[in-house]
């Protein structure tokens, strides 16, 4: 799960989902530093993280890509998965994806000072290229690739990821469909638990 994902897992909990979207920063205890909302959040992202890791349908979505793209193949699963999140957005959504967004990009802006390293790096770029909005169409995706395989010196290939998702789209969106309620209920546990 990537960026959207995280963010429409983690409820309607602000301080939630900025600690999920913070989560790939912060190593081990580090977590502790944060306030008490912020850390389920990035518990919320580790648990989202193992359980989408070790899902055999996740697995089955990655193992197709993995001769072109190896260890970068989770990572384009991800994006694929957060595709289909956005252009179905209204299957699991009441709120428009747009205003959801908007209002994820004003709570970053807002919170400035609890930014890792990380995420220091990544906002300004997801905010002014729109990341969130464009996972929903194959031309924002495949922009998005292009920047990511522009940040790993070209070596991940992930510009040419697009060319899998449209090759096999009904396939992928096919395993999205029957994974994603599945994490959406582990989810809610876990969030009830943490």
């Amino acid at each position: 799960m990537n960026f959207l994902a995280h963010l429409y897992l983690s409820g309607s909990d602000t301080e939630v989902q900025l600690g999920n979207f913070l989560a790939e920063g912060i190593r081990t205890k580090a977590y502790l530093d944060f306030p008490e909302g912020v850390q389920r959040g990035i518990l919320l992202h580790r648990e989202i993280d193992t359980f989408t890791d070790a899902h055999p349908i996740f697995r089955q979505s990655t193992k197709r890509l993995h001769k072109s793209y190896h260890h970068y193949a989770p990572v384009i699963v991800d994006l694929y998965y957060d595709h289909f999140l956005a252009k179905n957005w209204s299957v699991y959504s009441q709120k428009p994806l747009n205003e959801v967004v908007q209002n994820f990009y004003n709570l970053l802006n807002k919170n400035a000072e609890l930014f890792t390293v990380k995420a220091k790096s990544i906002v300004p770029y997801m905010i002014k290229y729109n990341w969130l909005l464009s996972y929903e169409s194959i031309n924002g995706l495949s922009n998005i690739f292009r920047q990511m395989d522009a940040r790993t010196k070209f070596l991940s290939g992930m510009s040419s990821a697009t060319e899998e998702l449209t090759a096999d789209y009904f396939l992928f969106e096919e395993e999205f469909t029957k994974f994603f309620p599945e994490i959406q209920l582990f989810c809610e546990k876990k969030l009830n638990e943490l």
